[in-house]
């Protein structure tokens, strides 16, 4: 029996044939990488395009009877998208369960590896290995100091230990609010604006901040409005994100009204 990266069992069958995920980015991975074998995926599974497969509700609102009634071999999941008692659920019922926990882009790789290899009994796909390539030859840019909202009403921001400040970090994108006690903290504007950045990343999920929603708010400060997809996605988007983000942060310019 293997265990997944929070160190709970597995009991992982000799072969899988039937995943469902609970989490977009793994969603994509598996999909990618073994077409046949995704039974199941959230309604926010968006990628790859033409995804056709049953729907199984949220991350954060699974409908585990109908997880259940798909007879999985392995559900996979996520400890930050996916919430405890859901996943205590599904193993109580029986079904196997493996829960990545991804805060970097080196555990992103060896996390989603280990997944795909050892949970879903599929060999190693290339684009793991052009992923990390892509980041390994990644340098960052000038030193840029920056907040990065990821909602407003009220606003909260990336705080510590997050897979989306270590990916900006490696582009030379350092977060003000990295060292902050909570993970997505909520910061009055006022206090976002009068923190010292002189860059504000603007993805366009969870909350999807545009050119006419977010700049306006940081009028003496660079925008860079960012794919979210290519900031917070571990999977083969991994693989592109280096390039693509670098380009949108480059582009990052002053609110005109």
């Amino acid at each position: 029996m293997t265990a997944d990266d929070t160190g709970a069992p597995v009991p992982v069958r000799g072969r899988v044939r039937r995943v469902v995920s609970l989490v977009p980015s793994l969603t994509e991975a598996v999909a990618v990488t073994a077409p046949g074998l995704l039974a199941g995926a959230t309604d926010w599974c968006t990628h790859p395009a033409g995804l056709d497969v049953a729907r199984v509700r949220g991350t954060k609102n699974p409908d585990l009877g109908r997880v259940a009634a798909l007879e999985p071999d392995l559900v996979i999941g996520n400890t930050e998208e996916n919430r405890a008692p859901d996943i205590e659920a599904l193993r109580a019922a029986g079904i196997p369960v493996w829960m990545t926990e991804i805060r970097t882009v080196e555990e992103a790789l060896a996390s989603l590896r280990r997944m795909l290899v050892e949970g879903c009994r599929v060999p190693a796909p290339a684009w793991l290995a052009d992923a990390a390539r892509a980041w390994r030859e990644t340098e960052p840019s000038a030193h840029r100091a920056a907040v990065v909202p990821i909602w407003r009403r009220p606003w909260m921001v990336v705080g510590h230990g997050t897979f989306t400040g270590d990916v900006l970090a490696r582009l030379g994108v350092g977060n003000l609010y990295g060292g902050h006690a909570e993970r997505y903290p909520k910061i009055p504007l006022d206090e976002l604006t009068a923190a010292g950045a002189d860059l504000v990343v603007l993805p366009d999920e969870p909350y999807r901040f545009t050119a006419d929603d977010g700049p306006e708010a940081f009028p003496s400060t660079d925008a860079a409005l960012v794919s979210g997809r290519y900031l917070t996605w571990y999977g083969p988007s991994l693989v592109e994100a280096p390039r693509v983000l670098a380009e949108q942060l480059a582009a990052a310019a002053p609110h005109r009204p």
